[in-house]
């Protein structure tokens, strides 16, 4: 007997599943490998989803990665309200360890979006509410973003950012930013030392699902004024554990 037939309406979500799990964008006939369709059935159904914009041209033009639309369904499903309580609790769990304003992060396409956050109780603190925007390279969370990229997609990442100086420590070439990230891949967290703004200091780490790859940043801020960059390292580990929490709380063991 022959191998089992895919359901027609099985086959798309197949594709998806394929491209959620690939850390490089893939060609058609790479994706059908390991699904085993009929070769004419897998480039029709990938052009299908590239015209309806859940999947994207990579920049050499012959491979084919997730859109925007695609990952914007991926980070609702992981941002509904099953899960919102159960992180938020997380995050006030973490905020009380480091006694700082902590924030949930996520990547969208206007720069880092601050999904959650819990406050600190120090009466003087920096105000970035839930909704705010911020750019990628010269903030803690960003730079624990771009950082989790591989490495040609992290240079063509750098490569259209507009590395505008918002302060005098802000990175001002592409070079010098990637030379950081590359170090951030390496140790596993990322600083924002009054690059964003002056007179604030952050601190993230990479919220990674199963496989390792990135999610969302868990990051904390404060005042330079109180926190320095060796009290705020002194305090990673809680981020760490607190990281690890919301992968486990994100998706349990099977």
């Amino acid at each position: 007997m022959g191998e089992p037939r895919i359901p027609t309406n099985l086959r798309m979500l197949l594709i998806l599943e394929v491209m959620s799990q690939a850390a490089v964008p893939m060609t058609p006939t790479e994706i059908n490998a390991r699904i085993g369709l009929p070769k004419q059935t897998a480039h029709r159904l990938c052009a299908t989803l590239e015209a309806e914009g859940f999947l994207m041209r990579s920049p050499d033009g012959k491979r084919l990665e997730p859109s925007r639309r695609l990952m914007d369904i991926g980070a609702g499903l992981l941002q509904s309200t099953r899960f919102h309580t159960a992180r938020h609790q997380i995050l006030e769990q973490v905020a009380a360890a480091v006694k700082e304003t902590v924030n949930y992060v996520v990547p969208q396409a206007s720069g880092m979006h601050y999904l959650d956050r819990v406050d600190t109780d120090w009466p003087f603190r920096i105000q970035l509410p839930v909704g705010t925007s911020v750019p990628f390279h010269c903030t803690a969370s960003g730079k624990t973003f771009m950082a989790s990229l591989p490495p040609a997609q992290r240079r063509a990442f750098v490569a259209g950012l507009d590395l505008k100086p918002l302060t005098a420590h802000t990175h001002r070439t592409a070079e010098a930013l990637l030379v950081e990230l590359k170090e951030i891949a390496k140790r596993g967290y990322a600083l924002d030392n009054e690059e964003f703004m002056d007179g604030m200091v952050a601190l993230a780490v990479p919220i990674c699902d199963p496989g390792g790859r990135y999610v969302a940043s868990l990051a904390f801020h404060g005042p330079s004024q109180r926190l320095s960059v060796d009290a705020m390292l002194a305090q990673r580990g809680a981020l760490t554990t607190g990281a690890t929490r919301l992968r486990d709380m994100m998706f349990p063991a099977k």
